[in-house]
């Protein structure tokens, strides 16, 4: 049972504590520590996007490991390279942790992904296709096996009752959101519950940070929607889920106040600017994404442990998602200006 209580103020100025050393990850910190060395720098990701086509951003690629022979600079080639850095850096990833628990809880990223597909496909009979992940606790060729037949006992209990959920939820008014949210509060529960029972610090805060931004993210579209649902919010965050109701109601001038108490009062002053301005969520986007990186980085502090290795792999799957976007963006004449709102 998960045991966090909610509270009003936090007991940290801007990020919670990362945990101490744990020296039986001495040399493989060192290792992602020689890695973030060659990871690209936000000066390259500016220029990407600064470049004057698509073909510009992929030369400045040319000397790293993204880099794209010249006979077939594709946007089908740039995904087949991003795909194959993704899965080297989750073999990494599982090479150099040595507790299987953590290395489980990526995997269970990957089995909500497949059931959120999976879920959408069967309930609204739309053809959404079946390209499911095999990178989750579950064999993709399984997974989908388990759907086709509606034979579900073969699951963890976990996705068992989170396919309940998002089913009672998705029949009350047959809104597909409604599967997103129930999968959302099912997997943040489960992700609190683990990270209680390794009685580990850093994922503890990591995964507080990710449902606070989550929170967010879902209160700015919520109200600029001028939406309804107030049950949506995910519990077991730093934020107390009344606040983030309480947002819906004020108006946008007051929201950056109601989070003065908080680490995320710059956060959501600059996305609220940014989306009354624009009308648009690209900001508030960055800005969650930054915060969670720059927490990352507080890891800079740990001499061995699996906290660097955490780290380096959600930071390394951002750089790919920020190298993705932009040369996507500029395959299809994006305006600069949008990307580096994204990125910057």
């Amino acid at each position: 049972m998960v045991q966090i209580k909610e509270q009003a103020v936090l007991d940290f100025y801007r990020f919670p504590p990362v945990g101490t050393d744990d020296w039986r990850y001495a040399f493989a910190t060192g290792k992602v520590r020689a890695l973030q060395t060659q990871m690209l720098s936000e000066a390259v990701l500016l220029a990407m996007a600064n470049a004057e086509s698509f073909e510009a951003a992929v030369d400045l690629l040319t000397a790293t490991e993204y880099a794209i022979a010249q006979r077939s600079k594709s946007l089908a080639e740039v995904e087949n390279t991003l795909q194959l850095r993704r899965a080297q850096t989750r073999n990494l990833f599982k090479d150099l942790i040595i507790d299987e628990p953590i290395i489980q809880l990526l995997k269970i990223r990957q089995d909500f992904a497949n059931l959120r597909l999976a879920l959408r496909r069967k309930l609204t009979e739309r053809l959404l296709g079946t390209d499911y992940s095999s990178d989750g606790s579950i064999p993709a060729e399984e997974f989908e096996e388990i759907f086709e037949e509606e034979r579900y006992s073969p699951l963890p209990m976990y996705l068992q009752e989170a396919i309940e959920q998002a089913v009672l939820a998705y029949y009350q008014n047959k809104d597909v959101r409604q599967i997103d949210y129930a999968l959302d509060k099912m997997h943040a529960r489960y992700r609190i519950k683990k990270a209680e029972e390794l009685n580990n610090i850093f994922l503890l805060g990591l995964f507080r940070i990710m449902i606070d931004l989550t929170n967010i993210r879902t209160m700015l579209r919520l109200k600029f929607a001028e939406s309804e649902h107030r049950d949506v919010f995910l519990d077991y965050g730093y934020i107390e889920t009344e606040r983030f109701k309480r947002g819906l109601d004020v108006d946008y001038d007051a929201l950056g106040q109601l989070f003065f108490a908080t680490a995320y009062y710059e956060l959501v002053e600059s996305s609220v600017r940014y989306l009354t301005s624009n009308k648009s969520f690209l900001k508030a986007e960055y800005n969650c994404q930054q915060h969670l990186m720059e927490f990352l980085r507080t890891t800079s502090q740990i001499t061995a442990g699996p906290q660097p290795i955490i780290a380096y792999f959600l930071m390394k799957e951002n750089e790919i998602r920020m190298v993705r976007l932009i040369l996507t963006a500029k395959k299809n004449h994006v305006d600069t200006k949008l990307i580096l709102d994204c990125i910057s």
